[in-house]
């Protein structure tokens, strides 16, 4: 082989373990497993716990995904010898129903383990929704008895329901901080209060817009409860014309009392006669993005009502252009630092204006070409120029949407 200049005249077995160590916790399982029987030294380092900590597994079926699976010998032998020493652990599944099962197989094995971090990760749907409610939650209720310090929680698209949780809840109320549950069909408003009325020290919630209510957020904002920093909400629709619940002004108002530094993200994956609940009082989000086309008005509303916007990423709009939308959110939303505009028409002078008031608290403007319209003041041959000078910074229009 051709080896590097540097690796010439390294002797290799006398390495320190502390050294080799790092090494091994990036290379692949395979490529770990080959190395351990190069030398009785480098087989040592293998069957180091400290080596065991955080692991991540890949599942697939290789007929159908591009992922390198781990290898059903190598998990076993995981399983058998280190279990005990898992802490920080993961899987990443493709689309499969075999895959997803071979995961939760894997979950129930880990009953000497004590995970302070567990991720479900499915490269593509459905995976983990396919299996039967009944196989995913025993699997995972396994992980939940046996693990009393489990601190960071990510099962996204998953059958967990609201027994399962409880179990959570009773085996590691002291100890979580994050939990991200968004499209959980069988998980309830209730089974997300026994999380939010137990788990004190929750610093960042992730789930879907049915799960939130009013009572969660009073919830929430408890003196009981430490300040939660993150929360995201995705507002989906699967079918035109659903119907949505409003949250009081009274709700939201009481948990900024409580945290007024937390950031609150929303994904709006809505149809656009679907917005009705939405925008009409003042709501404390930080973190705004529409993934389907939004009009006009809602534009309008986000100008009115979001004070505490921080970053507006607009996916598309129409074609009637957002100059008085866009001045409105640079005036009022007076903490905006990033803006993102897709398919959406804004005029050039309407555009400089914005960038005029913002100023250089702009950190990110991704702005697609097409969407800037020239006028009687400016083209975009010179736009670049005006909007460069505002930002203290070069700047051009993107060709391509960077987000």
């Amino acid at each position: 082989e051709d080896w590097s200049p540097l690796c010439v005249g390294v002797d290799w077995g006398r390495m320190p373990q502390e050294i080799l160590l790092h090494i091994f916790q990036y290379l692949p399982l395979l490529d770990r497993a080959h190395a351990s029987l190069v030398s009785r030294g480098w087989n040592q380092v293998f069957h180091m716990p400290e080596l065991w900590r955080c692991f991540e597994f890949e599942l697939n079926q290789p007929a159908s995904s591009y992922l390198k699976a781990t290898h059903p010998d190598l998990i076993k032998q995981i399983i058998k010898k280190h279990s005990n020493h898992l802490q920080y652990v993961s899987f990443k599944v493709d689309s499969s129903t075999e895959s997803a099962g071979a995961a939760c197989d894997i979950l129930s094995q880990l009953v000497n383990c004590s995970l302070k971090t567990l991720g479900l990760i499915s490269t593509a749907r459905p995976s983990f929704m396919e299996l039967p409610k009944s196989h995913f939650t025993s699997a995972l209720t396994v992980v939940f008895v046996n693990s009393k310090s489990l601190s960071s929680l990510k099962i996204d698209d998953t059958p967990v329901d609201d027994p399962s949780l409880k179990v959570l809840v009773a085996n590691n109320s002291d100890t979580l901080k994050l939990l991200k549950m968004s499209s959980c069909p069988h998980v309830s408003p209730a089974g997300i209060l026994c999380v939010a009325d137990q788990c004190h020290g929750l610093r960042e919630l992730a789930l879907n817009y049915h799960l939130l209510s009013d009572d969660l957020l009073l919830s929430l904002s408890s003196e009981k409860h430490v300040h939660l920093e993150h929360l995201r909400i995705d507002v989906v629709s699967d079918n035109p014309g659903q119907h949505f619940h409003a949250i009081k002004k009274s709700s939201w108002d009481a948990m900024v009392k409580h945290s007024p530094k937390f950031n609150l993200v929303m994904y709006f994956f809505l149809y656009e006669d679907e917005f009705g609940p939405f925008f009409k009082d003042e709501i404390p989000v930080t973190h705004l993005y529409f993934g389907r086309s939004v009009s006009k008005d809602v534009l309008g509303r986000v100008g009115l009502h979001c004070p505490r916007l921080v970053e507006l990423v607009v996916c598309a709009n129409g074609l009637r252009p957002l100059d008085e939308e866009l001045i409105r959110i640079a005036r009022r939303c007076t903490q905006l630092s990033a803006i993102g505009l897709g398919e959406c028409e804004v005029s050039c002078s309407a555009f400089v204006e914005f960038v005029k008031m913002c100023g250089r608290r702009l950190s990110q403007l991704s702005i697609m070409e097409e969407v800037l319209i020239p006028d009687h003041r400016y083209g975009l041959d010179d736009i670049h120029w005006e909007v460069s000078k505002h930002l203290g910074r070069v700047w051009f229009p993107d060709m391509m949407p960077c987000w």
